[in-house]
């Protein structure tokens, strides 16, 4: 994705209100060995990239005064309220280091795991994103967990999730766990109470079964 922007002179908290009552927002790039820049972009252009999953997990193209250069979105702040973006702080990346970035997860085949399928389960996703090591060329723009032989109490963690190739996960301490299915407690009782009751159901046709009694002699 390609990202318009323009160097800022003027900082400040003053400046940057002023910057934002004319409909742009204040930002900055910084990394390599390059100075960091203060810049300013479009902020209803920013307002709407913002909105998509990509502009969050993607190498950008940065245009600031018609150079272009490969950066990631690192951060950035909205208002408590409002429907403004305050900043936002872009990393330039360079193509021979490995970057340390969060993407997102998709969860797949939920509704053919053995989990929901069998046993009305509900998964319950533990992450949304997963914290990954890679060349910048190797960035996906989201990893995929496959659910599919998920059962009934058991989990997915990060070491069962397939990933892209020249992409590691960084995990923290343990295995972390990504997703879990769990039986909800309602179906649980409704299965014990059933059941019990499944054992006099089944008895009844016996004994209607049994032959009548023999009429007595008459005398």
């Amino acid at each position: 994705m390609k990202v318009i922007a323009f160097k800022r002179e003027l900082q400040g908290t003053g400046a940057s209100r002023r910057l934002r009552k004319t409909g742009q927002t204040p930002g900055i790039v910084y990394g390599g060995t390059a100075t960091p820049v203060a810049i300013t972009l479009d902020h209803n252009a920013l307002y709407h990239a913002l909105k998509k999953e990509v502009f969050h997990a993607s190498i950008l193209d940065l245009e600031i005064d018609g150079v272009v250069e490969k950066v990631l979105l690192r951060d950035f702040q909205v208002h408590a309220y409002k429907q403004l973006v305050l900043h936002a702080d872009f990393q330039r990346v360079d193509a021979n280091h490995k970057i340390h970035v969060k993407v997102p997860l998709h969860f797949i085949n939920a509704d053919i795991s053995p989990a929901v399928k069998l046993h009305a389960a509900v998964i319950s996703h533990v992450m949304v994103e997963l914290e990954i090591s890679c060349l910048p060329a190797n960035l996906p723009e989201f990893i995929t967990a496959d659910l599919s032989k998920l059962d009934a109490g058991q989990s997915l963690h990060v070491k069962d999730v397939v990933l892209p190739e020249g992409v590691t996960a960084i995990v923290h301490g343990e295995n972390q766990t990504v997703a879990i299915a769990v039986i909800p407690a309602g179906a649980t009782a409704a299965e014990a109470e059933a059941a019990p009751a499944a054992a006099p159901a089944k008895a009844a046709p016996a004994a209607k079964a049994a032959p009548a009694a023999k009429p007595a002699d008459k005398k």
